[in-house]
């Protein structure tokens, strides 16, 4: 199964990890069998009764090497099953006999064969490479990676889904830095498939830029309401199932100048907070129905919280508490959550998916994305401490090391701001050029970068 986070600009595929034994016999179990089968029929031929032949056995040796990682092997145990070949014959009397050359031709035949089916494999995998980095070029883009450092907060996110071969399924995340504060939104697309990758990317475009447009975070939840709605509605005619699909998410707004979290829930599990007095889980009053399924008026209501720095804010999809063990008991989030050392997002996030692993078995049956987003500071006092009265007098040391202190939150979050965008134009070029590639003319591949863009 794989792992993408996003800790860095450009998330690292992980694998899980594999003993060094398994890998070897992985990469040398057909040289291997071959080489057995080899000298297994090289010594019966030379040791059972000249009567009877074994020489038309050795065909078996390059067959047994269509899956060797290199063409070489198969050339060379051809060799080989040809020298055994004619060694048993020799031995069995058969030197001036038409059978020893046929036994030859029958080996070179099969390794022929091996050859072909070889090059026909390959040339079927290098196309199979190429489609899959392209859709993940293209997944990608649509799963943006988020900064490890917005603002005030430090972030960590990370997106596993239960198909070892995709990279974007049902659950989704983003964050958008809008005037002093940081916007949220996780969600998970009732569905699978084309059709749910094609909800995702809808409500994920409409928040990207929803966020910048709305004032108030109930106005972003009504637009992304209505960008929803109106997106299904396109398919209700000619898909069945349009009016039961929904996205459950949550939308967040972290300011940078309060110590406080403001909260939306569109039928979304509810987040889960770290402080220093412990863990809990936030009392959502009112959840909203999923998007979708809002109706004329949903009645958004927000939910605040206090958010201290040091703080650390888990927002996770259904596929973290709902994955059971082999007795069926439900992962315990909450209580392992508590048990991590929050003193870093990224640990957080590791620590997880790592015990989530460990609980399901090794085996994790849904789609689980996690962001751990931590408060570092405040770049403005809270509201229960108001600013102090100017003075006339020159600035001091102190205030001087606070204006300080208020550019580098600045220059931290414009740099936040620059490597997300960085990510997404790497992203774009890597999939022109990949279509590049694949043959796709310049201008046609513009275009569907272009597209591709507009969607999202």
């Amino acid at each position: 199964m794989r792992l993408v986070t996003s800790i860095d600009p450009e998330p690292v595929p992980v694998m899980i990890s594999q003993s060094p034994l398994k890998a070897w016999l992985r990469r040398h179990a057909s040289p291997l069998v071959a080489s057995a089968t080899l000298v297994t029929i090289t010594l019966a031929g030379l040791l059972i009764p000249e009567d009877i032949h074994f020489g038309s056995l050795f065909v078996a040796v390059p067959a047994l090497t269509a899956v060797a990682p290199h063409a070489r092997v198969t050339l060379c145990m051809t060799g080989l099953a040809c020298v055994g070949s004619v060694a048993v014959d020799i031995r069995d009397g058969l030197a001036r006999s038409s059978i020893l050359p046929i036994h030859v031709l029958d080996v070179l035949v099969i390794c022929g064969l091996v050859l072909v089916l070889r090059r026909i494999r390959d040339m079927d995998h290098q196309t199979l490479a190429a489609i899959r980095a392209v859709s993940e070029t293209a997944q990608r883009a649509l799963l943006r990676p988020l900064p490890c450092r917005v603002g005030c907060l430090r972030i960590a996110a990370a997106y596993r889904s239960a198909d070892a071969h995709a990279r974007i399924g049902g659950d989704i995340y983003a964050a958008e830095r809008v005037d002093g504060t940081v916007r949220f939104l996780i969600g998970d697309v009732r569905g699978k498939g084309l059709a749910a990758v094609d909800d995702a990317a809808a409500v994920l475009g409409s928040f990207r830029e929803s966020a910048h447009r709305d004032a108030t975070l109930d106005k972003l939840a009504r637009s992304l309401e209505t960008s929803v709605q109106r997106h299904l509605a396109q398919y209700a005619d000619c898909e069945g199932d349009a009016s039961e699909r929904f996205i459950t998410a949550l939308v967040v707004e972290v300011p940078d100048d309060t110590t406080e979290v403001r909260v939306i829930s569109c039928g979304h599990p509810n987040p889960m907070m770290s402080r220093r007095t412990g863990t809990c889980l936030l009392d959502l009053a009112q959840p909203a129905p999923p998007l979708g399924l809002g109706g004329p008026d949903p009645g958004y209501r927000v939910d605040t919280f206090r958010y201290d720095p040091g703080d650390t804010l888990l927002l996770y999809t259904d596929g973290l508490i709902e994955a059971r063990d082999a007795s069926g008991t439900f992962y315990p989030a909450l209580d392992r959550f508590a048990t991590l050392d929050t003193d870093e997002p990224h640990s957080v996030i590791t620590g997880l998916l790592t015990d989530l692993t460990a609980h399901a078995g090794g085996e994790v049956r849904d789609d689980v994305a996690l962001v751990a987003v931590q408060r570092r500071c405040t770049s403005a006092p809270s509201p229960s401490h108001p600013p102090p009265v100017a003075s006339a007098h020159p600035p001091t040391r102190e205030m001087t090391s606070r204006r300080c202190g208020d550019r580098a939150q600045q220059t931290e979050s414009l740099q936040g701001d620059a490597v997300s965008n960085a990510a997404e134009a790497n992203a774009r070029l890597r999939l022109f050029a990949l279509l590049k590639a694949q043959g796709v003319p310049a201008d046609e591949a513009d275009d569907l970068v272009a597209a591709l863009a507009a969607e999202q």
